[in-house]
């Protein structure tokens, strides 16, 4: 579907946004620059975490950006009682971050950044999603057999531990995936 004159742009390695976006039959190509920076400021409200770094990824992309091109960045967090996890850097802390998920409700935030050579819109969409207990059994199978290194939080909503887990989502299901498509798809019509 052509919802914008430009040629969209998805600065994103993440199957589940390849698929969001190719879901509402977007036309785009991808583009991955290796490193950026995703640091943020320690000071910087942890709402706000989302969106300034998808800006700040669009900002690494803008030299090469060309006229008549449309860049989508985005950036997901999870917050738990006042703290962020993003990443985790072993199966080790997945498996820590799980257990600390583990029956609790939390919170996912995604940031969007649309930037053209002359414009640049962003947002950020937050769902709270309650999860059910995991048993120590539970969570190492999920790591075991998924992959949780490359997802906020250490899971992935679509995956097992969503089936098993997930007992209430409150807010958009594709922004806990990873991107809140339908705003994407508002802020596309803008373009």
């Amino acid at each position: 579907m052509q919802l914008t004159g430009y040629r969209i742009i998805l600065a994103s390695n993440s199957p589940r946004r390849k698929e969001l976006l190719a879901g509402i039959d977007v036309e785009y190509e991808m583009r991955i620059l290796p490193d950026v920076d995703e640091s943020y400021p320690d000071s910087l409200p942890h709402e706000e975490v989302a969106e300034f770094l998808a800006c700040k990824k669009a900002a690494a992309y803008l030299p090469a950006l060309k006229e008549g091109e449309l860049l989508i960045t985005a950036d997901t967090i999870v917050l738990l009682n006042g703290a962020i996890l993003g990443k985790p850097e072993d199966q080790d802390e997945a498996a820590r971050m799980l257990r600390a998920l583990a029956g609790k409700r939390h919170r996912v935030i995604t940031g969007v950044c649309f930037t053209t050579s002359v414009k640049q819109l962003s947002f950020s969409d937050t769902a709270y999603v309650t999860f059910g207990s995991l048993s120590d059994e539970e969570i190492g199978y999920y790591i075991s057999h998924y992959d949780p290194l490359d997802k906020a939080g250490a899971y992935g909503v679509q995956e097992w531990i969503g089936y098993v887990a997930v007992e209430k989502i409150e807010g958009s299901y594709f922004n806990v995936m990873g991107l809140p498509i339908h705003k994407v798809y508002r802020a596309l019509k803008q373009f």
